[in-house]
């Protein structure tokens, strides 16, 4: 995608410095920052401080972590420091562990001496996997906004909502939720999207942000305005990303996406979650019980950011002192509120069936990497 006119995606790796780049997404959208990653505990701090976030673009964050590793000491012992370290991180999306494994995985049965080079491919692919599986969920979710966009009467926009930022910043490119929208928007499609806030760390307006910049009309809501618009019929689908899905099709998405699915069944609003293949747990199968809830510090409750009138960033408290302060990070939304997956491979149902039917290969063995 691109920012200013000039094409970027979310990483890329400068073969002069022999380092990654990323976008620091910590001052989006108030201002475009490019960091350079160099040491181990720079790749731990930009996955636990949120410099990266989204779990396709945590993983392969993660995997250039361990290129890393294995340019500097490409023992079995250091690979596995390293992997323990960037682990630890995060511990909701299920991407992290997904390219960990399949990292260590891979090199493993490699003598020592071809580890670096080997690793630092392995990272090349799979971020250009996810590359073109974000593109493949976009083609899939397209054909359910062109069958939508059929039955609207002449003039009147598809109108879809979505939560958090499930774009190409939360990805090396395209997204998962945008790529139908940006894809639609390309095929000349009349969409308008509404864009919730997302509180706490309002990450709807990184969603904003990007809409903008490709030109795609969209609205900025509070988060309790969702169910408010489905009642009056402003919204005709719902799309969400995912952190990680089980392999019975429950999803574990950014806190308050399960108040959306209720909402959206209640009104008969189809909720559509994209889903790319590494982000399914296919050791998992009931979510609300299994899936870890990442608690996050309360200062992202209390204290937000933004632009101040003078055009510097800043932070105000929002909240009395000495108050108590709650930060669950996710929420599952079981999968009996999912109207359907839509994955790289198709559109399935959220269901263990749904899920197998499409990756027979990963449910009979469970391990993906």
């Amino acid at each position: 995608m691109k920012v200013n006119g000039t094409p970027y995606r979310s990483l890329w790796w400068e073969e002069n410095a022999q380092a990654l780049q990323i976008i620091d997404q910590r001052w989006l959208p108030y201002d475009f920052r490019i960091e350079q990653l160099e040491t181990l505990a720079e790749y731990c701090e930009a996955i636990t401080g949120m410099h990266v976030r989204g779990a396709p673009l945590i993983g392969a964050t993660a995997a250039y972590g361990m290129a890393l590793a294995a340019r500097l000491d490409p023992s079995d012992g250091n690979l596995d420091a390293a992997w323990a370290a960037l682990n630890a991180t995060r511990p909701t999306a299920i991407n992290l562990r997904w390219a960990l494994d399949r990292c260590r995985k891979a090199l493993r049965p490699l003598v020592e001496a071809d580890r670096a080079a080997a690793a630092l491919r392995l990272a090349h692919d799979i971020a250009d996997e996810d590359v073109e599986i974000n593109r493949r969920i976009g083609q899939h979710g397209l054909e359910i906004i062109k069958e939508i966009a059929a039955k609207k009467p002449a003039g009147e926009p598809v109108r879809l909502l979505t939560h958090c930022n499930a774009g190409w910043i939360a990805t090396v490119d395209w997204g998962t939720a945008t790529s139908p929208m940006y894809q639609a928007h390309d095929a000349g499609l009349d969409i308008h999207v509404w864009v919730d806030e997302t509180r706490p760390r309002n990450q709807g307006a990184l969603t904003a942000w990007e809409l903008g910049s490709h030109g795609i009309s969209h609205s900025y809501i509070t988060d309790n305005a969702g169910g408010h618009l489905m009642q009056h019929g402003q919204v005709d689908m719902v799309i969400t990303g995912t952190d990680r899905t089980t392999r019975n099709g429950d999803v574990c998405n950014k806190i308050g996406t399960y108040l959306k699915a209720l909402a959206a069944r209640d009104n008969n609003v189809p909720f559509y979650v994209a889903l790319p293949s590494p982000t399914i747990d296919w050791t998992v199968s009931d979510g609300v019980r299994e899936i870890p809830i990442e608690e996050r510090a309360g200062r992202e409750v209390s204290h937000v950011q933004g632009a101040l009138p003078d055009g510097m960033i800043g932070t105000v408290e929002v909240t009395p002192k000495g108050s108590g302060v709650g930060n669950p990070a996710f929420d599952v939304t079981p999968s009996r509120l999912v109207t359907g997956l839509i994955t790289e491979r198709g559109v399935c149902d959220a269901s263990a069936e749904g899920l197998a039917g499409l990756f027979p290969e990963f449910a009979a063995s469970g391990d993906p990497a």
